[in-house]
This record gives C-alpha cells, structure tokens and sequence, in this order.
C-alpha cells in the first residue's frame, strides 16, 4: 500500500495496529477500569505489546541484515540500537505480563 512516497506492507499495518490497539486497552484497563478484571486485562495487553515489540525488532534485524550487505554502516548501526531497544521493550512487556498474571492468580 503506497501512501504518498511511503509503502506500507500489510504486516507493517498489522503491527501498529497491534501496538496503538494494545497500548490503548493497556491505557483503558488503568484509568477505566475498577474491579477484579484490571489485572487480568492489563496482563493481555502488555502480552499483546510485547508481541508488537517482537515483530518490529525482528524488523530491524531484517533492515540490519539487509543495510550491512549494502554496506551502509551507518543505517546498520541505526537498526542494530533500534532493534535491540525494540527487543529490551518486549522483554519489558512480557516480564509485566508474567508478573500480573502471577499477582492476579495469587489472590
């Protein structure tokens, strides 16, 4: 899909959904909602982020490959720092994910 002079593939459009989308039910489940599915909601929503980080650090990895065989030392670099913070971000959600869920199943 070509928007103007930038391409989007379908599986581009497929993770920003899943990103705006997680992060807004993440963001709902905090200020909205009071009861006992808070827990449990938040928890699927930083799975469902983590996902997204996953996807798009797998991205850049792709983006870094493809740059380093280019020889284009510069945007590797960029791609290398971007998909490793992306990767850090996914483990930060899913260590959330996994710690909500245990909190929610103790009580």
């Amino acid at each position: 899909m070509n928007i103007g002079r930038y391409r989007f593939s379908p599986i581009a459009i497929v993770v920003a959904l899943a990103f705006i989308g997680s992060s807004a039910f993440i963001a709902y489940a905090i200020i909205r909602v009071r009861d006992v599915t808070q827990i449990p909601m938040m928890s699927a929503g930083f799975f469902v982020l983590g996902i997204a980080f996953v996807a798009i650090a797998i991205g850049a990895l792709v983006r870094l490959w493809g740059a380093a065989s280019q020889a284009r030392l510069g945007r590797a670099v960029g791609m290398a720092i971007g998909g490793g913070l992306m990767g850090m971000a996914a483990i930060g959600c899913f260590t959330a994910a996994i710690v909500l869920a245990l909190l929610w199943k103790s009580s």
